[in-house]
């Protein structure tokens, strides 16, 4: 994964483990675990993550960056269903 602008970049995989359709995605990424939910509303799909953080940065840091690729997922979404 890496910034647009190329400021910071690093390498992700994972084993996804569980995937519920619409519904959840689980997955391990090195000794780490993380779940994506996908909730229903009448406003929209709220989607919710939640992970194992780590130990190099703060939890606040790892919130942001993983807030940010949320807005980012979002921006995306809306922009394909704008077509």
């Amino acid at each position: 994964m890496e910034a647009k602008d190329g400021s910071m970049g690093f390498d992700f995989s994972g084993v996804y483990t569980e995937i519920i359709d619409l519904k959840r995605i689980e997955y391990q990424f090195g000794d780490r675990l993380a779940q994506v939910e996908f909730n229903a509303t009448p406003e929209g799909v709220v989607v919710r993550v939640r992970f194992d953080s780590e130990q190099i940065y703060s939890v606040e840091q790892q919130q942001h960056g993983w807030q940010s690729i949320l807005d980012n997922f979002a921006r995306y979404v809306e922009a394909k269903s704008a077509r």
